[in-house]
């Protein structure tokens, strides 16, 4: 992982909630979803096709092991997905509980009012929460 250096926005806007084999899994810091991000530790990087063949894969399999998990844990109605990176280019996934009535529903998330802080007790629960999903 060598020269692999975040992007700062995603740094000030975002928790690390663990380190997986190829992706940072970050927690957003809006509480009005459960909203995570998975950052592949790999330089340069601003497409998935930019990654070499086993890390897309890799990459396609923690996406789909973070939503599993995300929606275990929230009983989300939807797990939404996307890699957008039109402000921040450095190649990040965001991976999205959303269930009726949330904030928007069913409309998209991005630049929607504004960012709700976590409680850190409630922050500190749901990542932990994560976690044991995630071992499980």
């Amino acid at each position: 992982m060598s020269g692999f250096g975040l992007d700062q926005r995603l740094a000030r806007d975002s928790e690390l909630v663990a380190t997986l084999d190829l992706c940072q899994l970050r927690l957003l810091k809006d509480s009005r979803w459960p909203w995570l991000m998975l950052v592949p530790q790999r330089d340069g990087m601003s497409e998935v096709f930019d990654l070499q063949p086993l890390d897309q894969a890799l990459l396609t399999f923690e996406t789909n092991m973070v939503g599993s998990a995300l929606k275990k844990v929230t009983g989300a109605t939807k797990i939404n997905v996307g890699a957008l990176g039109n402000i921040v280019r450095q190649l990040h996934v965001h991976v999205v509980a959303r269930s009726e009535g949330d904030p928007n529903w069913p409309g998209p998330i991005w630049g929607f009012g504004q960012a709700a802080p976590y409680e850190p007790s409630r922050q500190q629960e749901f990542m932990t929460q994560l976690v044991e999903a995630l071992s499980s």
